[in-house]
């Protein structure tokens, strides 16, 4: 009998994080058993919200779960900042939409005729 992947003991306390929406949020570790050695991802289990469909999930190997926590942080402090400014004048565009991360890319230059790749 071949042994199927199974979560890791949760922390203890810890239960799935639920939001302002209504929405439940897990973060597991998962252990995968193959051949030559086991393979553990970090799971993200989002749930349904209120009045949704059901919800989704991924599995993160370490580095990915890392970046994910970097961006999540990085966005926090950007929201944290958006938050504690004074509104907007009136007349002023509304800010709204993602808070930006990096700089936006350059633009890619149009590749001419006859050339590879056109």
């Amino acid at each position: 009998m071949t042994e199927t992947g199974r979560a890791l003991p949760r922390p203890a306390g810890e239960t799935p994080m639920v939001t302002s929406c209504d929405r439940r949020i897990a973060v597991k570790c998962l252990r995968l058993p193959t051949a030559d050695r086991p393979i553990s991802r970090v799971t993200l289990d989002l749930g349904p919200g209120r009045g949704s469909t059901p919800g989704t999930w991924a599995a993160l190997t370490t580095e990915e779960a890392r970046e994910l926590a970097r961006r999540l942080l990085v966005q926090a402090a950007l929201a944290d900042a958006e938050a504690s400014r004074p509104p907007a004048a009136s007349g002023s565009p509304v800010r709204s939409g993602f808070l930006p991360s990096a700089p936006p890319s350059p633009p890619v230059p149009p590749v001419p005729p006859g050339s590879p790749g056109a």
